[in-house]
């Protein structure tokens, strides 16, 4: 009784906030109803695995003068919690109170939006006052739409890797919402977590060899479920080393960006903050290089044997896009049904 006792007055002292917000939330609500013409700002979620590559894709778009990105929020993560869970950690349960399942939000949620706004926004304070858990995405939203539209920009972008695992309540609260999914081959992936976490340890890749398999694994099922659905891009990150051209026009085309767009040196205002995150810093520029394979002067024979017996089969996920964009393309020209059903298939052979 104590505790919904607290939760009915922060309830009430929600409301009274929103009365001298009135005219704040009219104005930033404004922005994400407005539609002239088509003309609605494109929201972009670029989600993966940890370590994928998904830096330098969030990088190469930042670079276009139509768009406008930032460092990572982890907004959602913290909105919604249990990313263990999510991720299908062993032993990982779900962790929520009954006035989360009514709809306030977590107070990480709610700190995080203060810091957010801290950054970018020093002069409001809006985000104390907000309790209930959309009321916080919408102040999200109008804050990347505010930050984005006074620099004249078209799109934002936000890249953090984690949001894959919630992307189905983003593209439900996230009006207009797309998605780019970045892949790569999960050797490297894991390769790649282990060597950042040697050199530059952080809570973030805590884990070990096991739960990062078991992650990249539920990544690459997360990545195909999405593969033919016309708000969802996938991104072999090979394939855009390979030929950057063809994946930077594909892309484009997805978001409805400019290909042949003059390009900025460097992502402004930067997305990456490399005294924080070291092991970003090659990608922050946004040119794409090649990357080094690290997993065989990482890993014995039997760790590379384990691992290679446990991953999904990477060739099976690359042709099942290959596959999707192929009946895609053909779709286009043709007219038909889409070609998820043939994903599915092509990813079990």
């Amino acid at each position: 009784m104590e505790a919904r006792g607290r939760s009915l007055a922060l309830l009430q002292r929600e409301l009274a906030a929103l009365k001298n917000l009135q005219p704040f939330l009219t104005s930033r609500l404004a922005i994400l109803a407005k539609d002239e013409g088509g003309s609605r700002m494109q929201r972009v979620f670029v989600v993966g695995c940890p370590r994928s590559g998904t830096t330098i894709v969030q990088a190469m778009l930042a670079r276009h003068p139509r768009v406008y990105s930032l460092e990572e929020t982890y907004f959602f993560s913290a909105l919604l919690g249990n990313a263990d869970m999510r991720w299908g950690d062993r032993g990982a349960r779900k962790l929520e109170r009954w006035y989360h399942r009514a709809g306030m939000a977590r107070s990480s949620a709610r700190r995080r939006l203060r810091e957010l706004e801290h950054i970018y926004e020093p002069q409001s304070r809006h985000a104390r006052s907000l309790f209930r858990a959309s009321t916080c995405v919408r102040h999200y939203i109008a804050l990347l739409d505010c930050l984005a539209e006074a620099q004249c920009k078209s799109h934002w972008v936000e890249k953090t890797p984690d949001h894959l695992v919630y992307i189905e309540e983003i593209a439900r609260e996230v009006p207009n919402a797309r998605f780019v999914h970045v892949l790569r081959n999960g050797l490297d992936v894991i390769a790649s977590i282990t060597d950042a976490d040697l050199h530059h340890y952080t809570a973030g890749f805590r884990g070990g060899v096991r739960m990062w398999a078991a992650r990249w694994n539920r990544a690459m099922t997360l990545h195909l479920a999405k593969a033919g659905d016309p708000g969802h891009h996938l991104v072999c990150l090979e394939d855009l080393v390979a030929d950057p051209c063809a994946e930077w026009e594909r892309l484009c085309a997805f978001l409805g960006l400019e290909a042949d767009a003059v390009l900025e040196a460097r992502p402004s205002p930067a997305v990456v903050n490399s005294r924080v995150e070291p092991w970003k810093s090659g990608a922050a520029a946004g040119t794409v290089e090649h990357p080094r394979h690290k997993a065989r002067s990482l890993f014995g024979p039997r760790m590379l044997s384990w691992l290679e017996s446990h991953l999904t089969d990477y060739h099976a996920v690359r042709a099942a896009i290959e596959c999707n964009r192929r009946i895609g393309a053909q779709t286009e020209r043709h007219g038909g049904t889409s070609g998820r059903s043939a994903v599915r298939r092509a990813a079990h052979h």
